[in-house]
């Protein structure tokens, strides 16, 4: 074999194992750890098969994350820090957490979760932010919430000890500054129930360049769930789950999903609770009597 050839081969296999075998870790805040963070290894189970979302989202999610994986070179040539942005947003129970760590998992990126509540002001943020790993993901959740991040048209003004907390600016100036570049491969998510809420400042691409809306469950996301949790196919009551959740829009989240099919490990008894669920969701039993429920 040619050793010009076999080299490279031998290398790349090699990483891959590697990758292959590496244990992701969930990072958190802890100021008595090493850089700000404390470590315990991420045994969430989501990977994107599991996943109850859109196929069309989770399909350019991942062509996403594989053509930003294959870019370093890109992003050396335009100049720009190897880091991709990505908003989650939708109503409680739609996945949010787990989508992220079916992203860890997939990616074997180390999670930092940083909660800004356990943040006291810019300078600890800077030090947690550089702590963080090259091949990692920056998680904020429900940054709209999280904290009360200051008004950038106050931030001139005079400040005590008391005033010198987390501002807007601070945190984009950790996004887009010194901090982006001392690492490579790195990904922030952004997570939030209310997207109008949060300042435009967060949303620009270069900071969330992929905005995914995880919304309620869809009869795609319910047969992925169906799957998952009693190991079936197809069901007899698929149809009249089908009108609930795509029809009539039942507003029911793949969590509350979740929940109505753990009740029972026989398909018709745990499908039929469901179909009850759905349709006291959405208040549809007058609706509903017309339609023969199981044929």
């Amino acid at each position: 074999m040619d050793k010009a050839v076999s080299l490279p081969y031998i290398l790349n296999k090699s990483k891959e194992i590697k990758e292959e075998r590496k244990v992701v870790k969930l990072h958190t805040v802890d100021y008595n750890g090493t850089d700000y963070w404390g470590s315990i290894n991420l045994d969430h189970p989501a990977t994107f098969d599991t996943m109850a979302m859109d196929p069309e989202i989770k399909k350019a999610l991942i062509e996403d994350l594989d053509r930003f994986r294959e870019r370093k070179e890109y992003y050396r040539r335009v100049g720009k820090a190897w880091k991709r942005g990505y908003l989650l947003f939708g109503p409680p129970g739609t996945g949010k957490s787990s989508l992220v760590a079916a992203m860890a998992n997939y990616l074997k990126f180390d999670i930092f979760d940083l909660d800004l509540k356990e943040v006291q002001c810019n300078s600890d943020l800077r030090r947690l932010l550089i702590g963080t790993k090259s091949r990692s993901i920056l998680v904020i959740e429900d940054i709209d919430c999280s904290v009360e991040l200051q008004n950038r048209d106050a931030e001139n003004e005079p400040k005590t000890v008391e005033d010198d907390k987390i501002t807007l600016s601070g945190l984009l100036n950790f996004i887009d500054g010194l901090w982006s570049t001392c690492g490579e491969e790195r990904i922030i998510v952004f997570t939030t129930n209310h997207k109008d809420r949060l300042d435009p400042a967060l949303l620009r691409p270069g900071r969330m360049d992929l905005h995914i809306h995880l919304s309620y469950c869809t009869f795609s996301g319910f047969k992925t769930l169906a799957y998952n949790y009693l190991r079936i196919q197809e069901h007899p009551l698929f149809g009249d789950i089908e009108k609930l959740l795509d029809y009539y829009k039942a507003q029911a989240t793949p969590a509350e999903v979740a929940g109505e099919l753990l009740k029972s490990d026989d398909a018709q008894v745990s499908l039929q609770g469901l179909i009850t669920f759905l349709q006291s969701k959405n208040k549809m039993e007058t609706a509903w009597q017309d339609i023969t429920v199981g044929k």
